[in-house]
């Protein structure tokens, strides 16, 4: 297994991929699931990761099939292209900090991601720099956008958004470092 994505959403992942080159030979399943509880999507190491080396693991990014704005359910794959290439970029972020790790330490970070909201922080912010790093500034942006300026999304769902990942301002400051 090298890449699975469903015919659905290829087009989009394929180009989110585009832009981390260095995931060309690194195996990641892109799955649809009915519903992930507290987020949209999720980037995961599979768990023989412990019995692999680190060039050998392989990850999984689960993607909900539909979420809620004020009550109403809304399919994920209606959402604008732009911003569902911004999510995947985000989540392949995730799996560009996961390689790095060792296997201790990326059991810890996964403990800490449970109790810690300040671990929630550093790996969301992790994984959007990894993308703006990666020349995705755009379709994070989007992403944002749509979130934090779509009146219909719920306004707890936005103050997550705003808790732990990057806000507009720092991705932009990110990119005039960049220059």
């Amino acid at each position: 297994m090298r890449k699975i994505i469903p015919n659905s959403i290829k087009e989009d992942v394929d180009k989110a991929l585009s832009f981390y080159p260095e995931l060309e030979n690194t195996s990641i399943a892109f799955k649809i699931k009915k519903n992930i509880k507290k987020s949209t999507m999720q980037a995961q190491p599979i768990w023989d990761f412990l019995w692999k080396s680190r060039k050998n693991r392989a990850y999984v990014i689960l993607i909900s099939s539909t979420f809620k704005i004020e009550g109403q359910e809304f399919t994920t794959l209606d959402i604008p292209s732009e911003v569902f290439i911004g999510w995947i970029g985000h989540e392949l972020g995730h799996i560009m900090d996961y390689q790095r790790r060792s296997k201790l330490n990326l059991i810890l970070f996964g403990i800490n991601y449970l109790i810690s909201t300040k671990s929630i922080r550093n790996a969301e912010r992790t994984a959007d720099t990894f993308a703006v790093s990666h020349g995705m500034a755009r379709y994070i942006l989007a992403t944002k956008d749509f979130i934090l300026n779509n009146a219909s999304i719920a306004h707890n769902y936005k103050a997550r958004i705003i808790k732990y990942y990057l806000s507009p301002e720092e991705i932009m400051e990110l990119v005039e470092e960049r220059k």
